[in-house]
């Protein structure tokens, strides 16, 4: 294939190594209130194989109990130590902001609630009790009321602004609506400043993660780029990225630096699964995977060979494009790429 031999990435599983696993939720595990095929018996197949299985959420709205229970209601057993969410990672940098027992403004509901009142704080909804601290996250019935509170306390330099996330959307049953970073933004908006934020992709949701469970080697699963897989290679992690989210094929091709996973799957199945070896020809013109071959001949990627996989015509894509150093915008991209 190609011309003058080829190079080639020896396969290896996408588990090989890690001392835990780590999965975001929604996108991951479940979509809505349906859990995800094939992704209940994996990770519990992963959990019963020795290695330390852990949950990471950005969504604030809940208690790390209240998750707890909805995972075990699709077979899969987790405690709530086993779930790390952004309200906590928010308290890993509120408690060094300031006094113990100060209080806080919260704009959210009863899973940013009860981790600030566990931290040992007070909670206010309301600026004129003037709060050393503003903590947003996202619930859905977080209004205008909050929202001006917020902005009310936030006009005094003094009081510290903590975002639990600012994901711009938020995968519900009914489709994909506005996330906590529509709110913030609002907020930022009215007093032209910017909060420290806890969740992905910031460090501080993963150094809570990694501590709780003392892993050194830690693979984390998402579905997103923009948080789950840039957060994972920011904190020094695997990352594993699966086709069953928000980020599928087109955006995976077009995944700046930073954003690139480590390993790409269809489902969680394929953890198990020998990663195929990317062959790419010694003049880089030819990316294969298994069967599935792409060529890139200046800004012109083709299909030579779409292969028995379409995962695999993903993987080959991506590491011709990639390995370009060109913008995907300055390409012409064969449709059969993300089809």
């Amino acid at each position: 294939m190609g011309l003058f031999g080829t190079k080639k990435t020896e396969p290896m599983l996408p588990l090989d190594g890690v001392d835990a696993v780590l999965a975001d939720l929604d996108g991951v595990v479940y979509q809505g209130p349906t859990a995800i095929p094939y992704a209940v018996d994996a990770l519990s197949r992963v959990a019963s194989e020795g290695l330390r299985t852990g949950f990471i959420t950005n969504n604030a709205s809940r208690t790390d109990a209240q998750v707890a229970e909805h995972l075990s209601s699709f077979g899969l057993t987790v405690a709530p130590e086993d779930v790390v969410t952004s309200p906590q990672a928010a308290m890993r940098i509120l408690v060094t902001l300031i006094d113990p027992g100060a209080t806080v403004l919260v704009v959210g509901g009863i899973g940013l609630v009860s981790e600030v009142e566990k931290a040992g704080f007070v909670v206010t909804r309301s600026a004129s009790d003037r709060p050393a601290a503003v903590v947003q996250g996202f619930a859905p019935e977080v209004g205008w009321t909050q929202l001006a509170e917020a902005s009310f306390a936030l006009h005094d330099p003094a009081v510290h602004w903590v975002a639990t996330n600012t994901d711009w959307t938020i995968p519900v049953a009914g489709g994909i609506a506005p996330g906590n970073g529509t709110l913030v933004s609002a907020v930022h908006t009215a007093v032209g400043r910017l909060p420290v934020v806890a969740g992905k992709p910031e460090a501080p949701i993963f150094e809570v993660a990694l501590a709780r469970f003392g892993a050194e080697n830690a693979a984390f699963i998402g579905d997103r780029l923009d948080t789950d897989t840039l957060g994972a290679k920011r904190a020094g992690l695997r990352a594993i990225h699966v086709l069953t989210g928000i980020d599928r094929a087109k955006q995976v091709l077009a995944a700046p630096a930073g954003s690139r996973p480590d390993f790409i799957l269809a489902d969680l199945r394929q953890l198990f699964d020998p990663y195929p070896a990317t062959v790419t020809s010694k003049d880089g013109s030819e990316t294969s995977v298994g069967a599935s071959v792409v060529r890139m001949k200046g800004h012109v990627v083709r299909v030579v060979k779409t292969g028995d996989s379409p995962t695999d015509l993903v993987r080959a894509g991506s590491a011709a494009i990639w390995n370009s150093g060109l913008s995907i915008h300055a390409l012409d991209v064969d449709p059969a790429l993300y089809s």
